[in-house]
């Protein structure tokens, strides 16, 4: 069942990306996401709490927002994004309200990953 969509928060997130196929076997082995792809440019997906996509129409950069994720456990987390190719960024390091670190994904999107 999806989660209840609530008025000014995040509802879908998209990111462009190079190689569905690479995109999909690592954000499913990584976080257990799954996809539903549309076609030959866009898949979709959905993380048991947010849906979003991944298109080939646009190019994908370091650039633009962070979207960042939540972990049980941090170290774990780090070691299969490495695992699955991801290239980190900036190791765990922490901030106010908890650690995190940052990671490319195989077409480049810079996202983050935290715990307290």
């Amino acid at each position: 069942m999806p989660a209840e969509r609530l008025h000014h928060t995040i509802n879908y997130i998209e990111f462009p990306c190079k190689h569905p196929e690479s995109i999909k076997r690592f954000y499913a082995t990584v976080f257990g996401w799954t996809f539903q792809d549309w076609g030959p440019e866009y898949v979709s997906f959905n993380d048991g709490h947010l849906e979003g996509g991944f298109t080939t129409s646009e190019p994908a950069s370091e650039g633009g927002a962070r979207v960042v994720l939540y972990s049980k456990d941090l170290e774990a987390t780090l070691a299969a994004v490495k695992a699955a190719g991801g290239k980190i960024h900036k190791e765990i390091f922490a901030f106010p309200g908890g650690r995190r670190f940052h990671f490319l994904d195989p077409d480049g999107n810079h996202l983050a990953v935290w715990s307290e």
